[in-house]
């Protein structure tokens, strides 16, 4: 029972690493293009 705990523990941890990891290269994308292409007043 415990080493079944440890395992989806640790598939918990993954999951939830990947989900933050993929939010923070999406927002450095982002970052990435309101510095190439910046917001023009008026539109």
């Amino acid at each position: 029972m415990t080493e079944n705990l440890g395992i989806a523990l640790q598939i918990l941890g993954l999951g939830w690493g990947g989900i933050f990891l993929v939010m923070f290269v999406i927002y450095l994308v982002s970052l990435a293009l309101a510095k190439l292409f910046p917001p023009t007043e008026g539109r």
